[in-house]
């Protein structure tokens, strides 16, 4: 058989170029041609020098990458035949990363992008969630070099470059031309020579992340604002506290007090006989305070824990301090009421050896539980109350003087119902409406029956007087209460002196209501508008018991009967 050597070099599917050994091109093979023609306009070359310039460029040793992006290596050859002259072949790179099928399967599933190159930057591997950040096909990436990617513009900023430039592992974050976010993070892999063999770099798309946390912090934004304005209606709704029912001056003094108070953390002692209302101050104190978002209205009754319990109930204690202390231990209520308010009721019932130890606490701003050493900070504010003279308790030395001092930073001493009578009337009101819900009745006091009640000195005061009504709601045969059914009012001579509303009427819509007199002073003109319309108000529902009746009368609508009832405390929501 005889071969056509000539036909056989043209037709061989390998580029090769014969070189004479001044550089000029003397034959070249079909494959090199057509590689020449898609890399270059120009015509063949005519020297080897020449062919270099036009289609390839050196990455790395004898690895070259031509225009279009093809990575090839360069073999030179010299044979004796060519007489100084020498062949060049250049023969495909592509070398695919040893390992198994199962390898390529958790690379290729992998949610984030994987891209592996040689330590020339010769693309090896990757897996398809290349195409969807970046919309081009993985099979596009194989064998081409990052040198040429980046100049393309298809990647900004190679770090496959930077780690083999450094040696060390790189992360830099990118955006895409399509307006995604990625991560990049290259790391090398290195043989046992501590030589790069590989380039593993990971690609994560943050985009979804970034704008979930802008979703985030803009629901946190709103959150804010409605907490802001959350914070404002409760200070709005708590300004006139339904919870206090007060027409005397004195009282109405006692309460401005305690709302100037309220916004500071300054620790509070409340005065009063049994019954006045102490901790119904101390809960509103709570309540227009900022603790009040923050934590709990906590109440200690001082004289009801035995005095052996009362250290643990207020400090708490750890595991096993005693016989019968739960594993775990227990925090004290300085702990529970933490950012919160801790109400101390009937602090003068203190045994000397615990105040000691809470005028330290107070001090110190620090406890310790019973069988602990840790030191623990609380934040907490302290509200303290007593019926009993401090003072004179002080003096007779069984109340220390330095704690008297440290709780009564600022002293509210609460009048007696007896000091008081113009709350008499809105009070048993009051209490008839939220009773008369309780029990599902419809009672009403006989108009005689509050002169009665007026001339009572009350020696229980407001909770006297809320026990007494609830027990005429239950036991009264009749609708209407009359001065005989109230035992409190038998002995008691009736009163010459004149009522408070000093004679002043007014007529509304034909029926005649009394108006308020000898209150105030008022600080403003709308303060002594609303305080006529409460008057006004609470005498309409006594007499008439149903909204519809009311807004009748009163010539306003029944929606503005209800709401302004619940404004004024006339009635609670059920």
């Amino acid at each position: 058989m005889q071969l056509n050597w000539q036909q056989l070099w043209e037709q061989s599917s390998c580029a090769m170029a014969i070189v004479d050994a001044g550089g000029r091109i003397h034959h070249a093979t079909q494959a090199m041609i057509r590689l020449v023609k898609r890399n270059a306009e120009a015509e063949f070359p005519d020297s080897w020098e020449k062919l270099k310039d036009s289609i390839l460029e050196r990455t790395s040793e004898n690895v070259w990458i031509t225009r279009k992006g093809e990575t090839y290596r360069l073999h030179t050859e010299r044979p004796e035949c060519l007489q100084g002259g020498r062949l060049h072949r250049l023969e495909p790179y592509v070398r695919k990363p040893e390992g198994t099928g199962e390898l390529d399967a958790v690379i290729e599933n992998a949610y984030d992008c994987i891209y592996i190159t040689d330590r020339h930057g010769i693309t090896l591997h990757t897996n398809s969630a290349i195409e969807r950040l970046t919309g081009i096909p993985k099979e596009y990436y194989i064998g081409k070099d990052v040198r040429y990617l980046e100049r393309r513009g298809i990647l900004k900023k190679s770090v496959t470059l930077e780690v083999l430039k450094t040696g060390q592992p790189v992360s830099v974050v990118q955006e895409t031309k399509q307006g995604k976010i990625n991560v990049i993070t290259g790391s090398p892999v290195l043989d046992e020579d501590g030589e790069i063999i590989r380039v593993v770099t990971n690609i994560r798309d943050v985009s979804e992340l970034n704008r979930l946390k802008d979703e985030l912090n803009e629901t946190r934004k709103l959150s804010d604002r409605y907490k802001r304005e959350l914070a404002q209606l409760r200070k709005l709704h708590l300004k006139d506290d339904s919870s206090i029912i007060m027409n005397d001056l004195a009282m109405k003094q006692v309460y401005h007090l305690a709302r100037r108070v309220a916004g500071t953390d300054t620790t509070v002692l409340l005065l009063g006989e049994s019954g006045v209302g102490k901790e119904v101050f101390a809960r509103a104190i709570h309540k227009q305070s900022p603790r009040f978002e923050k934590g709990s209205f906590i109440t200690v009754n001082c004289g009801a824990i035995p005095p052996e319990l009362m250290e643990s109930e207020l400090f708490g204690y750890e595991p096993g301090a005693f016989t019968g202390a739960k594993k775990e231990g227990k925090p004290g209520m300085f702990e529970v009421a933490e950012n919160g308010t801790l109400f101390l009721d009937e602090i003068g019932e203190l045994p000397l050896p615990m105040q000691v130890k809470l005028l330290r606490v107070l001090q110190d701003k620090t406890l310790r539980r019973v069988g602990g050493i840790r030191p623990i900070p609380f934040n907490t504010r302290i509200i303290a109350a007593t019926n009993r003279d401090l003072k004179k308790m002080v003096e007779k030395g069984e109340f220390r003087e330095d704690l008297y001092y440290r709780i009564s930073v600022v002293p509210i001493e609460i009048p007696p119902l007896r000091k008081r009578r113009s709350d008499i009337q809105p009070l048993l009101v009051h209490f008839l409406d939220r009773f008369n819900r309780k029990h599902r009745t419809s009672r009403t006091f006989a108009p005689e029956v509050y002169g009665k009640l007026r001339q009572y000195d009350w020696p229980g005061n407001v909770r006297e007087l809320a026990n007494m009504v609830e027990r005429l709601v239950i036991t009264s045969p009749d609708d209407t209460i009359l001065p005989e059914y109230i035992p409190e009012t038998r002995g008691l001579k009736k009163k010459t002196t004149p009522p408070d509303t000093g004679g002043l009427r007014t007529k509304i819509n034909g029926e005649v209501f009394p108006l308020p007199a000898g209150t105030g002073p008022f600080q403003s003109l709308s303060e002594f508008t609303a305080r006529l319309e409460q008057e006004i108000l609470r005498e309409a529902y006594r007499r008439h018991r149903s909204s519809y009746r009311v807004a009748e009368k009163l010539s306003i609508s029944q929606s503005s009967a209800i709401r302004k009832a619940y404004k004024y405390g006339i009635r609670e929501k059920s």
